[in-house]
């Protein structure tokens, strides 16, 4: 068992630490849990929404929403979500990279864990696609249709490829190069596209929808741009570029994006302007996207001076100070960690958290915090997995 942390420390020992109390934690759940959106795998949940519309997105956000867990109530089983199962990949494999440069010692056995991820993920791969591809393992009503359980989202495979990647890089093996490669004939191939000037376009959300976000877009975006310029499958590269410079050209002024372009879309917030941020910095390591350096460092610039407060504490949104949902600490910590410039502000934002938002065992994090209370469900995917990909981040790379 991994030892307590004093919470108002930062140092890579701590991160190390928490990032492996989180993986204990998983592992000895089976990596299934309780999701934000999984309320629809309720036995109940037809006869609760009269298979409306309406009443499936009620249903969701009560779920959701609810100060206390609500699942046990309606039958909702856990579940292993592939999505978690791909960031616990990643944080598994940075992890087993920092053991071996003498960065923290553990008793669990990284590798065989790694390996286990990885088969369960080759297991729950999307059917019927044009390469590999993973959706969620539960149905889910947007505003616009409702997308049966296992549809695959280019979210989802732009994570998951980066995860078998990083895999491939620590236990190189053809097989999961190839399933890699493979992700992105199911981007090219099944995703729908917005098309811009003739050189540009957007991946839509999934292969059922017109749905154009701009996080979405940029992370297939890279995922394509590691597999052309790190793998050499130039094939790739135009493709890459184009669905970067989609997004590339519709920043703002201030150095921020939508979430989308639709009018009913357009709000900014926190850790989707990380992912965006991620995906770009990705390509300017691979020595790409060099003409846009400046667009990235004032996006950079916009995402540290417009969500954090003094004691770093994250706003969910950039024109108001309060809800914080898990994933804004967790985006900031992971994307930060590695920005020499921004070294106090993830140390900031992770001592706060850890104060706020870790629970006592330390083994978990909670889902939200409002004004006046505490959300305190611990998602598998949303808040451990989330979590557990920062801290091992920061257990590897960050700088000291």
């Amino acid at each position: 068992m991994e030892r307590a942390v004093d919470a108002a420390d930062a140092s890579r020992d701590v991160c190390a630490r928490i990032a492996l109390n989180l993986v204990r934690y998983a592992y000895e759940r089976n990596f299934e849990g309780a999701d934000p959106y999984d309320a629809l795998n309720s036995p109940y949940a037809r006869a609760i929404t009269l298979g409306t519309k309406t009443g499936r997105i009620i249903l969701t956000q009560l779920l959701r929403r609810a100060p206390i867990n609500l699942r046990p109530l309606l039958r909702v089983p856990p579940g292993a979500n592939p999505k978690a199962l791909g960031l616990f990949l990643e944080s598994v494999v940075k992890l087993e990279r920092a053991r071996r440069d003498g960065k923290l010692t553990t008793d669990l056995e990284l590798p065989t864990l790694a390996r286990d991820l990885f088969a369960r993920l080759m297991a729950l791969r999307a059917p019927n696609c044009a390469g590999a591809a993973w959706g969620y393992n539960f149905p889910w009503q947007n505003r616009f249709q409702l997308l049966p359980a296992h549809t695959p989202t280019i979210v989802n495979t732009a994570f998951i490829t980066h995860a078998l990647l990083d895999y491939y890089e620590l236990f190189p093996n053809a097989e999961t190069l190839a399933i890699a490669r493979s992700a992105a004939d199911f981007m090219l191939n099944d995703l729908n596209r917005y098309e811009g000037d003739d050189d540009e376009f957007c991946f839509s959300y999934t292969p059922q929808d017109v749905n154009y976000v701009h996080n979405a877009n940029l992370l297939g975006a890279s995922a394509l741009m590691r597999l052309a310029n790190q793998y050499e499958y130039r094939e790739l590269y135009d493709d890459a570029l184009n669905a970067y410079r989609y997004t590339l050209r519709r920043q703002r002024d201030d150095g921020s994006w939508f979430y989308a372009e639709r009018r009913e879309q357009r709000w900014i917030d926190s850790f989707h302007t990380g992912f965006n941020l991620e995906a770009i910095r990705r390509a300017l390591r691979l020595g790409a996207l060099s003409e846009y350096r400046e667009a990235y460092r004032a996006g950079v610039r916009f995402y540290a001076n417009r969500f954090f407060q003094f004691d770093g504490r994250p706003n969910y949104y950039a024109d108001r100070e309060y809800l914080v949902d898990v994933h804004a600490p967790m985006e900031a910590i992971y994307f930060f960690a590695s920005e020499p410039e921004y070294r106090e502000l993830w140390r900031r934002v992770a001592r706060w958290t850890n104060q706020n938002m870790l629970n006592r065992a330390q083994d978990g994090f909670y889902f939200r915090k409002t004004r006046f209370i505490t959300i305190k469900t611990r998602y598998m995917r949303w808040s451990q997995a989330w979590a557990a990909r920062a801290y091992a981040e920061a257990t590897a790379n960050a700088n000291e």
